[in-house]
C-alpha cells in the first residue's frame, strides 16, 4: 500500500504542478489581455482624435461652401434683377420705336397724300388732254 500512496502522491503533485502552471497561463492571458486593451483604447483614442480633425476640417469646408453658395445666390439674384430691368427697357424702348415708327407713317401719308392726289389728278388731266388733241 505504501507504494500505492507513493503513486498517489507522485499524480497529486504533478496535478498540483499542473494546476499552479494553469493559473499562471490565465493570468498571463489576462495580462496580456489588460495590454491588448490599453492598446487598442490608445489607438481608438488616436483615431477618434484624426477623426475629429477631419470632421472639424469638414465643418470648416462646409462653412466655406455655405458662404460661397450664399454669395452665388446674392449674385444670382442681382443678375436676376438687372436681367428683368434690361429687358424691360428694351421691350419699352421697342414699344417707343413701332410707336414712332407708326407715327412717322401716318404723318409721312397724310403729308404726301395731298401730293400724290395733285399728282394723280394731274396725270388724269394730261392724260385727257392728250387722248382729246389725238381724236382731234
Amino acid at each position: 500500500m505504501a507504494g500505492e500512496l507513493a503513486t498517489t502522491n507522485l499524480i497529486l503533485g504533478i496535478m498540483a504542478a499542473i494546476s499552479v502552471l494553469e493559473v499562471l497561463v490565465i493570468i498571463g492571458m489576462g495580462i496580456a489581455a489588460v495590454v491588448v486593451y490599453k492598446r487598442m483604447t490608445g489607438l481608438v483614442d488616436k483615431w477618434m482624435g484624426l477623426a475629429q480633425g477631419v470632421e472639424a476640417r469638414q465643418m470648416a469646408a462646409m462653412t466655406r461652401v455655405d458662404a460661397i453658395l450664399d454669395d452665388v445666390k446674392s449674385v444670382t439674384a442681382r443678375v436676376r434683377g438687372e436681367t428683368e430691368r434690361v429687358d424691360e427697357a428694351i421691350h419699352s424702348t421697342i414699344d417707343r420705336i413701332d410707336e414712332t415708327a407708326f407715327r412717322v407713317r401716318s404723318n409721312v401719308r397724310a403729308k404726301t397724300g395731298a401730293v400724290v392726289a395733285l399728282v394723280h389728278a394731274a396725270r388724269t388731266a394730261l392724260e385727257g388732254l392728250l387722248r382729246s388733241e389725238a381724236r382731234t
